[in-house]
């Protein structure tokens, strides 16, 4: 079985995790719940985009099996006291920017992962974070499932899919493409051998800035453990992270850096 944990609300981006899904697994299992437990308490719970009759066309038309869809009473009956907190790679970044976040995110992850008990588990790199954050976890505390990253898909313009983009007008996602060219900006500059965080993330912010209408959170250049030294070793899991706000929408993105090479241009950031 392979699993497909989302929030509803379903893009092409999950298409392609389920189509990824599709061709390893026997049956593909697709959730869908909006998890309150990783929302903040001035955050878009109560607004976030819900559409179960689309999720079940986009996620039928992908080669999922079955919908798992429960109420958030049945995640978190009276009487749930349990959280799980993964430290380190979940401290950094969204972690410092959104308290909690990432407790809500592993609690509800190992709960479906423990309910569906899949070989196999895929999550999406758009949320690069995220991702590191449930494979400590799944290591740590010896869950016998394969967590598969599967690369960003992406819009033509450059924007990465998101159910997020729902919240934005035309014009707004015309300017988020920001948020991808500030990516690629730091990609070229690595590419061309430079390693000085500091000097990657100027080349970052330089275009991530040109747009008042942009309003930057962080922009940071990490190694495998998410955390920013003054100078990266080259590395395979070596990453850009940005996340910045737009008509009040906060967005975030990433995508690899590799030498020699400026990945991510096409529809799906390159896999590793």
């Amino acid at each position: 079985m392979g699993l497909v944990p989302t929030m509803g609300y379903l893009h092409e981006g999950h298409a392609a995790l389920i189509r990824r899904a599709r061709q390893s697994s026997d049956r593909v299992v697709v959730s869908v719940f909006v998890n309150p437990m990783q929302f903040g308490r001035n955050e878009d719970l109560g607004r976030y985009p819900r559409d179960l009759e689309r999720d079940l066309r986009v996620a039928g038309e992908a080669g999922a099996d079955v919908i798992f869809h429960p109420e958030p009473g049945t995640m978190y009956p009276p009487g749930f006291a349990s959280a799980v907190q993964v430290s380190g790679v979940s401290e950094p970044l969204d972690g410092a920017a959104r308290p909690g976040h990432f407790a809500g995110v592993a609690t509800v992850v190992l709960k479906l992962l423990n309910l569906a008990q899949p070989a196999q588990a895929f999550f999406g790199e758009k949320d690069w974070q995220q991702l590191a954050v449930v494979r400590r976890m799944v290591t740590d505390l010896n869950v016998p499932t394969e967590i598969v990253g599967v690369p960003t898909v992406r819009a033509d313009s450059g924007l990465a899919l998101s159910s997020r983009n729902s919240y934005l007008s035309a014009e707004q996602q015309a300017q988020a493409v920001a948020l991808s060219a500030a990516l690629r900006a730091v990609q070229r500059v690595y590419a061309a051998g430079e390693r000085d965080v500091a000097a990657l993330k100027r080349a970052g912010l330089d275009t991530l800035t040109r747009d008042p209408a942009v309003q930057p959170e962080y922009l940071s250049v990490v190694g495998p453990d998410l955390r920013e030294t003054a100078t990266l070793t080259p590395d395979p899991l070596n990453r850009v992270l940005v996340a910045a706000r737009v008509g009040g929408v906060r967005l975030i993105d990433n995508m690899p850096l590799l030498p020699g090479s400026a990945s991510g241009l096409g529809r799906a950031d390159a896999p590793l």
